[in-house]
C-alpha cells in the first residue's frame, strides 16, 4: 500500500473558510473510490492499494455558492486593471494627505538620540552646523517614551495573561433558591461560571504560550504609541499558522487619509505588507491569491520613516532583486461590483465593502473578496483593525511625545551642546597671532601640562602682543536656570518627574496621596483609558475570529482546562465577555498601592467591621502579590495597637483609682457603722441589765408572794387544825 500527498493542506482564509475544489475526476476507472473527505483510494492491477490523502485538484470553475471565494478569478483582465488603477490613485492621495505627519515622525526618530554620533572635523559629515561642535542629544523624548512603554506594559500585559472573563449573569440569592426553577437556574449559572473560568484560563494560555508573538509584538507597539502617538493591531485568521492572529502594524504601513475620523467609518484602509517571495508563493498555492506571474520587485518601497529606521539601525536594503520583498497593498474599500452584489442590492449602484489585494510594482490584483458576513442583510463591513491612540489630536493619526516634546527636546539639545562647547572652548580656547611675530612651523599651539612651547615673537618684546586668546566664556547662571526650567516642564508633560506624594511624612493622609498622584498623572491616565478601550475592542475581534474557526482555540493546546467542543466553546463565547485585566482607573502601580493603603487604614480604624485576613488578601491581589503560604492555618493574635494599649492602660488606671476610692469609702462607712454598732451594743447592754434587774425584782416579788402565800396557807392550816382540835376536844367533852 502506498500513501502520497501532493500539495499543501488548504487552511482557513483570513476572511472565512476556503472551500477546496473537488478532486480530479477519474473517468472510466472503476477501481477508484472517493470518500467525503476527498481521499482517493485506487486499487492497482497488482493487488496493491494507493491512497491519496491530498489529491491534486482541477479547477472546477467558479462556484457561485462559495461566499468567501476569490472573486478576481471570475473577472476579466481589463476590469481588474481598472480597479487596480482607481485604488492605486486613491492610495497615492491618502499618502499625500499624511506626508507632513510622516515627516514629523521621521524627524522624531532622529530626536530619540539612539544613534551614536561623535564630533567630526568637518561640518558636512555630522549633524552639527559648526566644525568640531558637540552632537550630543538630550534624552527627554527617549526617557518619556521608554517610561510610558514600561508603565503600559505592566498594566496591559501582566505575566498571568491580559484577559479576564466578565460574566454578567448573577446567581439568585439563597432565599430565592427554594423553587425547582430557581435551583435549576442557579445550577445553570454555576455551570456557566465554571465554563467562563475555563475560557479565561485557556484564552490567557493561548495569548501567552500558543500565540507567542502576541506579548513581544504588543510591547513593541507600545513604544511606537508613546513615541509617535498611534499603534494599530490587525486581527485575522492566518492561513499559514491556522489560527487567529493579532499583530501590530507600524503606523506608516497603515495608509489612511488624515481627514478620516475613525478607522471604523473610513471608506478606504490600506495595509502595506512587505512579503517574501516564498510567502507570496505559498499564498498562491493555498488558493488565497491568484496564481499569476509576477515580475521581481524593481523599486523597493522606502518612505522617509523607513529610511530613518534603516539609517538608525545601520542597515541597507538589499540590492539584488531576488532578495527584495514584494510590496503588497491589502485594501479594504468599497466597490460597485453589481455581478457579486446580493439580490436586494443589484442595480442599485451601491458600493459594498470588499478586500482587494494588489502587488505594487506589477499592479496585479491578487484577490478580491467580500468583506461582510454571509448572513448580514445590511452588508456592513467586517472589522479587522484596532487603533491604539495615545492622544487624539487634529487629524486621524494620534499625537505622541514627538508632538508634545519635540520642540522642547530640540531646545534642550541645543542648550546641552552650547554648554559642552562653551566648556570646551573655555578650557581649550582658540587664539589669534600677529603675522609679524615671525615664521612658525605650525599655527596650532597646544601646551601639555608641565611643558613649554617656544614661539618666535620676532622684534616684539612682549609675547602677549603677539598672541591674543579669543574671549570665550562659559554660560551664565541665568541660562542654566532657564535650561532647568525647560527640563522641569518637559518632565511634567512627559510624566517623568518624581512625584512627591508623601510630603516627607510617613503618616500622610491617603486622600492627599491619591490627589497628588492623580494631579501629576492626568496625561498618562487619559492615555491608559484609551489603550484599555482599544484592547477591549481587540479582544472582541479575537472572539469573532474564533467564531469563524472554533477548533483553532484548542488545536495547538495539548492540555486544555476542559475538553472543549465546538458547541460548548461557542456557548462560552456568547455568554461571556472578554475584557482586559488592566484597570482603566489605575494607570500606574502608585494608584493601586494608595488605594490598598486606604483599605488598610479603614480596617485599622474600625477593626470590628472588617475581616483582617480578607483585607490583606484584597491588598495582595491589588499589588499583585501571591498570598500562597503566607497565612497561618490558625491566625496568630495580632499585636495590639500602641494607641489602643495606651488608652487601655489609662482606662485601667482610672478603674484602679475608682476601686481605691470605693474601698476607702467602704472602710470609712464600716468605721462609722462600727461606732454606731458599739453605741447600740452599749445601750443594749444597759437595757439588758435594767431588764434583768426588772426580772430579778419580779422574781423577788414572786418569791415573796409565794412565801407569803405559803405562810398564809400554813397559818390557815394551823388555824384549821387548831379548830379541828378544838372541835374534837369539844365533842369529847360533850360525849364525856
Amino acid at each position: 500500500m502506498a500513501i502520497r500527498s501532493n500539495s499543501l493542506p488548504l487552511t482557513d482564509d483570513p476572511f472565512g473558510q476556503i472551500t477546496p475544489p473537488r478532486p480530479l475526476s477519474l473517468v472510466g476507472d472503476t477501481n477508484v473510490k472517493i470518500t467525503d473527505d476527498d481521499v482517493i483510494t485506487v486499487e492497482n492491477a497488482d493487488g496493491s492499494v494507493t491512497i491519496d490523502l491530498n489529491p491534486e485538484h482541477e479547477d472546477a470553475g467558479p462556484d457561485d455558492t462559495d461566499f468567501s471565494r476569490n472573486l478576481a478569478a471570475d473577472m476579466d483582465a481589463s476590469e481588474l486593471s481598472s480597479i487596480a488603477s482607481d485604488i492605486m490613485e486613491g492610495i497615492d492621495r491618502d499618502e499625500q494627505s499624511r506626508k507632513e505627519w510622516l515627516d514629523t515622525r521621521a524627524l522624531g526618530i532622529t530626536l530619540l538620540g539612539l544613534r551614536l554620533e561623535k564630533p567630526r572635523t568637518d561640518a558636512g559629515t555630522s549633524s552639527a552646523p559648526l566644525e568640531g561642535m558637540s552632537v550630543v542629544r538630550h534624552p527627554a523624548l527617549l526617557e518619556a517614551t521608554v517610561r510610558f512603554q514600561a508603565t503600559a506594559r505592566a498594566e496591559l500585559l501582566p505575566a498571568a495573561g491580559p484577559v479576564k472573563v466578565r460574566n454578567d449573569a448573577t446567581v439568585p440569592p439563597k432565599e430565592v433558591q427554594q423553587t425547582n426553577a430557581a435551583r435549576d437556574l442557579a445550577d445553570s449559572l454555576q455551570g456557566k461560571d465554571e465554563l467562563a473560568q475555563a475560557l479565561e484560563r485557556d484564552m490567557n494560555h493561548y495569548l501567552t504560550a500558543i500565540a507567542t508573538e502576541y506579548v513581544p509584538d504588543t510591547d513593541r507597539m507600545l513604544f511606537y504609541i508613546g513615541f509617535g502617538g498611534d499603534g494599530f493591531k490587525k486581527v485575522y485568521n492566518c492561513p499559514l499558522r491556522r489560527r487567529p492572529v493579532s499583530e501590530s502594524i507600524d503606523a506608516e504601513d497603515l495608509i489612511i487619509s488624515n481627514a478620516a475620523t475613525d478607522i471604523q467609518n473610513c471608506g478606504r484602509v490600506t495595509h502595506r505588507i512587505k512579503m517574501r517571495r516564498s510567502i507570496l508563493r505559498r499564498m498562491q498555492i493555498l488558493g488565497v491569491y491568484r496564481d499569476v506571474e509576477l515580475s521581481l520587485p524593481q523599486n523597493p518601497f522606502a518612505d522617509e520613516v523607513e529610511k530613518k529606521k534603516q539609517e538608525l539601525a545601520g542597515v541597507k536594503a538589499p540590492t539584488r532583486p531576488e532578495d527584495q520583498d514584494y510590496t503588497i497593498y491589502e485594501v479594504y474599500c468599497e466597490l460597485d461590483l453589481n455581478q457579486f452584489a446580493p439580490d436586494e442590492f443589484k442595480d442599485k449602484g451601491l458600493p459594498l465593502p470588499y478586500r482587494v489585494t494588489i502587488e505594487k510594482d506589477s499592479k496585479q490584483v491578487l484577490d478580491i473578496r467580500r468583506n461582510w458576513e454571509e448572513d448580514d442583510d445590511q452588508c456592513l463591513a467586517k472589522q479587522f483593525f484596532v487603533q491604539f491612540p495615545f492622544i487624539r489630536g487634529l487629524g486621524f493619526y494620534g499625537l505622541g511625545y514627538i508632538h508634545l516634546l519635540g520642540n522642547s527636546t530640540n531646545a534642550l539639545t541645543a542648550a546641552w551642546r552650547l554648554m559642552l562647547d562653551a566648556g570646551m572652548f573655555a578650557n581649550f580656547p582658540g587664539s589669534l597671532h600677529a603675522k609679524s611675530a615671525g615664521r612658525q612651523n605650525t599655527n596650532t599651539f597646544r601646551v601639555a601640562p608641565g611643558t613649554s612651547q617656544p614661539f618666535d615673537i620676532g622684534a616684539l618684546d612682549d609675547i602677549r602682543k603677539a598672541i591674543m586668546p579669543l574671549p570665550y566664556k562659559e554660560v551664565g547662571p541665568s541660562f542654566t536656570a532657564f535650561t532647568q526650567h525647560i527640563e522641569e516642564v518637559v518632565a511634567r508633560l512627559g510624566n517623568t518627574a518624581n512625584t512627591q506624594v508623601g510630603e516627607g511624612k510617613q503618616d500622610a493622609p491617603v486622600g492627599t496621596t491619591l490627589a497628588l498622584i492623580e494631579q501629576n498623572s492626568k496625561v498618562l491616565d487619559s492615555a491608559h483609558k484609551r489603550l484599555h478601550a482599544a484592547q477591549a475592542e481587540e479582544f472582541q475581534l479575537i472572539k469573532k475570529r474564533f467564531r469563524e474557526d472554533p477548533e483553532a482555540f484548542w488545536r495547538q493546546n495539548k492540555r486544555p482546562t476542559i475538553p472543549w467542543k465546538k458547541e460548548q466553546f461557542l456557548e462560552a463565547l456568547n455568554n461571556c465577555e472578554l475584557v482586559p485585566v488592566a484597570d482603566p482607573n489605575n494607570p500606574t502601580s502608585l494608584h493601586r498601592i494608595a488605594k490598598a493603603m486606604a483599605i488598610k487604614t479603614l480596617q485599622q480604624a474600625s477593626p470590628d467591621l472588617y475581616d483582617p485576613i480578607a483585607v490583606d488578601m484584597r491588598i495582595m491581589r491589588i499589588v499583585d502579590i501571591d498570598p500562597e503560604g503566607l497565612f497561618r492555618a490558625t491566625p496568630a493574635p495580632q499585636p495590639p495597637d500602641p494607641r489602643m494599649v495606651a488608652i487601655g492602660q489609662k482606662a485601667q488606671a482610672e478603674q484602679v483609682k475608682s476601686q481605691i476610692a470605693l474601698l476607702e469609702a467602704q472602710i470609712k462607712a464600716k468605721s462609722q457603722e462600727a461606732i454606731l454598732q458599739d453605741k447600740a451594743a452599749d445601750r443594749a447592754s444597759r437595757e439588758k441589765i435594767e431588764q434583768m434587774k426588772i426580772e430579778l425584782e419580779k422574781l423577788r416579788v414572786i418569791e415573796e408572794h409565794i412565801i407569803h402565800q405559803f405562810d398564809q396557807q400554813r397559818i390557815e392550816a394551823q388555824t384549821q387544825h387548831k379548830m379541828q382540835l378544838d372541835q374534837a376536844t369539844t365533842q369529847q367533852k360533850i360525849q364525856s
